[in-house]
């Protein structure tokens, strides 16, 4: 693995691990539920903690609301293609 990978891994750890923790002291009934709802409420919650924390590691070279727009899940832009010009039109912008 590369080096950019290695640190790219370690900040996803991190986050999760900062994130996490915090979740856990406060969700500690929730986890320890006798109900499997409350007990799947509580993991999924990890589980978009644990993706906030990727995507978080993985977008950190980008604006804070492209970051914002990935941990929505919002689809990425793609840039428009420039439009075609016509022979025509070509001729007229010499």
């Amino acid at each position: 693995m590369g080096k950019k990978a290695d640190t790219t891994i370690e900040n996803r750890v991190y986050l999760f691990e900062s994130l996490a923790s915090s979740y856990v002291a406060s969700a500690t009934e929730v986890l320890s539920s006798e109900d499997p709802a409350m007990r799947q409420r509580a993991r999924r919650a990890l589980a978009e903690l644990a993706f906030v924390s990727c995507v978080m590691a993985d977008t950190s070279h980008l604006p804070a609301e492209q970051v914002r727009a990935q941990v929505l899940g919002a689809p990425e832009r793609v840039p428009e293609a420039p439009s075609k010009v016509t022979g025509a039109a070509r001729k007229r912008n010499k």
